[in-house]
């Protein structure tokens, strides 16, 4: 008997990681079945990072952020999730993901839902921000977000350049008096 470890990241597009550690381990139980299996699914920051950190850390709880703006435009549902020390997690996937996309558009794609969240989130005053940085639509590099979060991204004349990475060609200009400020201790976790 021994003492086997899954620990797998989401098969992007099909499953999560926590149906993929299932799937593994009903496949290892079905030829050793007295060994004690640990599930304990991964996520790189992208797709799946709220529950696989959910499912390891007892008392998080999934809040709420409403309707936010997809990576597309559309409306999707948006969700952070708030840790028993007050730490906000946010997954950049969960409202800008490409699985969101009615079709994919990399240089119109938007991360404003993202900053959407970031904002519902910091309405509860978190004590700390993490935000997973994976399983991006776009390539605005955050600037949906931070347009979002008050940042103001001008072109020439002084007017606001719409969303979306090929957008910030136009870019001249940036206004940072708006801009919401972070927690006392924020981190950036990026995806490798």
């Amino acid at each position: 008997m021994g003492r086997i470890v899954i620990a797998p990241d989401s098969f992007k597009g099909s499953l999560d990681a926590a149906p993929v550690a299932d799937a593994i381990a009903a496949g290892w139980r079905s030829v050793r079945p007295d060994d004690e299996l640990v599930l304990l699914p991964q996520a790189d920051g992208g797709e799946g990072t709220l529950d696989a950190v959910a499912s390891a850390v007892p008392l998080a709880r999934v809040r709420d952020a409403g309707p936010v703006t997809g990576p597309d435009g559309r409306p999707v549902e948006g969700h952070w999730l708030l840790l028993p020390d007050g730490t906000a997690v946010i997954e950049l996937a969960q409202p800008s993901g490409l699985p969101l996309m009615a079709a994919l558009d990399p240089l119109g794609a938007t991360t404003r839902g993202l900053g959407e969240v970031i904002g519902r989130a910091l309405d509860e005053a978190p004590a700390r921000l993490v935000i997973g940085l994976g399983g991006s639509a776009s390539t605005d590099g955050g600037a949906g977000a931070l347009a979002a979060l008050g940042l103001g991204l001008l072109d020439e004349a002084g007017v606001a350049i719409p969303d979306g990475g090929g957008a910030l060609a136009q870019l001249a200009r940036i206004d940072r008096s708006g801009l919401r400020p972070a927690p006392p201790a924020a981190c950036a976790c990026s995806a490798t």
